[in-house]
């Protein structure tokens, strides 16, 4: 198996309510599981290729809950990025040089039956986890915007965190509010649904976590 490390920032949107189902082992809120994602990295590596300063994103959409599986799936890859660069995120995201079920990589491409080709595109992306904001342009594909969750009566910033232990994705989540328009093979409309930003540290065994 090939050594791979990817460290930065995500920033995602689903079709749930605040707070996500998935995230507590529960079905989806509207029974089916839609989603945009955007990844900056920092640092990674795939080997000896090296991915630090790379953009990802991902598309995913599924008739029932994400463990039912038959979903469908599609990456875009930063056009930046060099064949090498490609190949190594593409086997990245596919779950391949992974320890089984160690990633939400892993997990979603197992559970989707149909698999877009990927999209080398530019992709604009900005995320500020700890302000709970962020914002995915992918040209043709989708647009993502996200804000914090605010109080419905006097309209404050309402701050709320989701801890994962044993999770495969992050170990702590800021939640917020976030809308997606995707137009591309995979279609979403998105209003004011589940936002999700996020540090992440990974690797082909899964979260590095702090305590460690």
């Amino acid at each position: 198996m090939i050594s791979w490390a990817i460290k930065g920032q995500e920033f995602s949107n689903c079709n749930c309510n605040y707070g996500c189902p998935c995230q507590f082992n529960a079905l989806p809120t509207t029974g089916t599981c839609e989603a945009a994602v955007g990844y900056q990295i920092e640092e990674g590596h795939f080997g000896d290729v090296d991915l630090s300063g790379l953009r990802a994103a991902t598309v995913y959409c599924w008739p029932g809950p994400v463990h039912e599986g038959k979903g469908k799936m599609q990456l875009i890859i930063d056009e930046k990025a060099n064949e090498a660069q490609r190949n190594a995120l593409i086997k990245i995201m596919s779950g391949e040089e992974t320890e089984p079920m160690a990633t939400m990589w892993f997990v979603f491409d197992a559970m989707c039956d149909t698999k877009l080709p990927p999209l080398f595109k530019p992709i604009d992306l900005a995320i500020d986890v700890e302000n709970r904001t962020g914002r995915i342009s992918v040209p043709g594909v989708f647009e993502t915007i996200g804000e914090p969750i605010r109080n419905p009566v006097t309209g404050d910033i309402h701050r709320a965190r989701i801890n994962l232990p044993h999770g495969f994705e992050y170990e702590v989540a800021e939640m917020g509010s976030a809308s997606t328009k995707a137009t591309g093979e995979i279609k979403l409309n998105l209003e004011n649904t589940y936002g999700q930003f996020a540090h992440i540290h990974l690797t082909n065994t899964g979260v590095v976590r702090q305590a460690a």
